[in-house]
């Protein structure tokens, strides 16, 4: 067995990735080549791949990795970078031990005092698990808007059909109109969470690389628009994974009229999975998920820190930051949209 680096600029390597990935039951988009292509160009952190191959171009496993770089919260490998997974892909446990271990030694020559694995075939040895913070939802996704209506729990459905009764307009694309409408709310969202918003180019870089896998839906009431959802498809799945939404969203319901008017043109694209993503246990978007009729699964992600340093802590949650976050929650959006991207990039 031979550990490589794949060089994610030959469109060879690039294309046996892709092929690899799409013949894996176990593969996530987050091993796309694609995605880390997107955050090396949105987020300046560098991609390094791994590929675990057994005679010339014979690829038994892959490990994607972005080298995340913080004066704030320390140099660390991450797999997949800015993804919910993205880990170990690998058939056999001793092909998955070896990119583990690969990777573990390339996070020390390059400085890095850490390391994450997002799922995946977890590593033995000296790695910390964790499965208790994180929850992903996904379910099944009915054929037809009347039958999609009919799975959602029964206060949501309620929900729903009130919102479509608002006669609020949606518009879909991943042009620079929809990239911007997209970034205005969903940095508006994420400025009242008190967490600093990723760089505009990291979206910009995920439309580029994903083409019409990569998909934006607005809704607008009156022309104000007041939700909106970047997702990707990905082996018949549709996956929202950044939303927000305007302080009136709420009032006309544009969240729940979005998510399902979402679910309603992935069904007609032919999805049969909807992905509705990960959530912190506990929190508002893991109560607003169940409501729709998702049961939560938990994510289990493996970390290894360098001896004598302390494990990073990018939580939001973590109490140790609820000053900075209240006092984020208080910025001017223009402020918080110049001073987050340089603080997000770092965190992975």
């Amino acid at each position: 067995m031979k550990i490589r680096r794949a060089d994610l600029d030959d469109p060879r390597d690039s294309a046996a990735i892709d092929a690899f990935v799409a013949g894996h039951m176990r593969a996530q988009l987050f091993h796309r080549p694609q995605w880390s292509r997107a955050v090396e160009k949105g987020c300046g952190a560098r991609a390094h791949y791994l590929l675990a191959e057994r005679g010339p171009g014979t690829i038994r496993g892959l490990l994607p990795l972005s080298e995340v770089r913080s004066p704030l919260f320390g140099n660390s490998l991450v797999s997949a970078g800015f993804g919910v997974g993205g880990g170990v892909l690998a058939d056999e446990a001793e092909t998955a031990q070896a990119l583990a271990d690969a990777a573990w030694t390339l996070a020390e020559e390059r400085g890095c005092t850490g390391l994450e694995l997002r799922g995946g075939a977890l590593p033995a040895g000296p790695w910390q698990l964790n499965d208790a913070v994180y929850v992903n939802f996904a379910a099944d996704l009915p054929q037809g808007d009347e039958a999609i209506m009919l799975s959602i729990r029964k206060r949501q459905r309620a929900e729903v059909r009130r919102a479509l009764g608002f006669g609020l307009a949606f518009r879909e694309g991943t042009g620079p109109a929809d990239l911007a409408l997209h970034f205005r709310l969903y940095s508006t969202s994420v400025r009242n969470l008190g967490t600093p918003v990723f760089p505009r180019r990291l979206f910009e870089a995920m439309a580029t690389e994903f083409g019409e896998d990569a998909h934006i839906l607005t809704a607008s009431k009156d022309g104000k628009p007041l939700s909106s959802v970047f997702s990707f498809f990905f082996k018949g799945s549709c996956m929202p994974y950044w939303g927000g939404g305007a302080a009136d969203a709420r009032r006309w319901r544009a969240n729940e009229a979005t998510y399902y008017e979402l679910m309603c043109r992935a069904s007609r694209r032919g999805c049969t999975r909807f992905d509705f993503g990960r959530s912190k246990v506990g929190t508002g978007p893991y109560a607003f998920k169940k409501n729709w009729g998702f049961e939560p699964e938990p994510l289990a992600y493996a970390t290894r820190t360098a001896q004598g340093v302390a494990r990073r802590e990018i939580n939001p949650m973590n109490p140790k930051y609820r000053l900075q976050v209240a006092a984020w929650r208080r910025l001017p959006l223009w402020l918080a949209n110049r001073l987050g991207p340089p603080i997000a990039r770092g965190l992975g």
